[in-house]
């Protein structure tokens, strides 16, 4: 895993994380899982707090989630009852070879030693099996949307995304991407919660979140699109690449 710093940086605000962050919309994750036989074995790679991990579980599979931050495991055990999460990484899973039909990651593929994961990926995988990294990225189509990810040091754009997300190894077919469109509705301060579970925020020292803040709530105040108003509307695209092990 790389950068581990900003890494595992989330478990200091893992409740935070898990009240914040934006769901996965159902269609992207049934795309994720199109072809995956009823009632799979599907592992929830860098699960985090759960979110991806109780999206799964509605569909009807049986998940398990790795994550090697505590704290964030924690939550998930806390928030998903009846699952525990496995501590581990992308370089290392704590499951037998052949023992998964799907692997999932949200949000967390990008932390990932890529030729390592994309190895051990495979090894878990049933040939045949799944692999699907999902991000939910902020339309920053939207004029506000782009002023607030360039005040918080955003840098997870989807143009980004789908140019460095075209590979995953020899083990793997042909990567497929599909896109959903979805939204999230939140007060100001909300907003300003979810971005304190950002690794950036996280990682700042005192000086620099209170700049973070403080244009955060200018922003909010000041644009024409939200000054007033007691909840906003945050579009997401989400994004989902899926291909199959050989």
């Amino acid at each position: 895993m790389t950068d581990p710093t900003h890494a595992l940086s989330f478990g200091a605000a893992a409740a935070d994380y898990d009240r914040f962050r934006p769901r996965y919309p159902v269609p992207a994750v049934r795309w994720a899982l199109d072809g995956v036989e009823t009632a799979a074995r599907v592992v929830d790679l860098g699960a985090g707090t759960g979110i991806l991990t109780r999206a799964v579980l509605a569909l009807g599979h049986e998940v398990l989630p790795v994550e090697p931050d505590p704290g964030m495991r924690a939550q998930l055990d806390a928030a998903t009852p009846g699952v525990t999460a496995l501590a581990g990484s992308a370089e290392s899973l704590p499951l037998p070879d052949g023992a998964a039909d799907a692997v999932l990651v949200g949000q967390a593929y990008h932390w990932f030693d890529k030729e390592r994961a994309h190895a051990e990926i495979a090894r878990v995988l049933r040939p045949g099996g799944t692999f699907a990294p999902i991000w939910n990225t902020r339309d920053e189509s939207v004029g506000w949307v782009a002023r607030l990810s360039r005040i918080a040091d955003l840098r997870d754009t989807a143009g980004n995304l789908v140019e460095k997300t075209t590979d995953f190894g020899p083990a793997f077919g042909p990567v497929e991407l599909a896109e959903f469109a979805h939204r999230t509705t939140l007060s100001p301060e909300e907003v300003i919660g979810m971005l304190h579970t950002r690794s950036y925020w996280l990682t700042a020292g005192p000086a620099e979140r209170e700049r973070v803040d403080r244009e955060l709530r200018e922003l909010f105040a000041t644009h024409p699109d939200l000054a007033g108003r007691e909840t906003v509307e945050l579009p997401y695209k989400t994004l989902v690449f899926r291909a199959r092990r050989r």
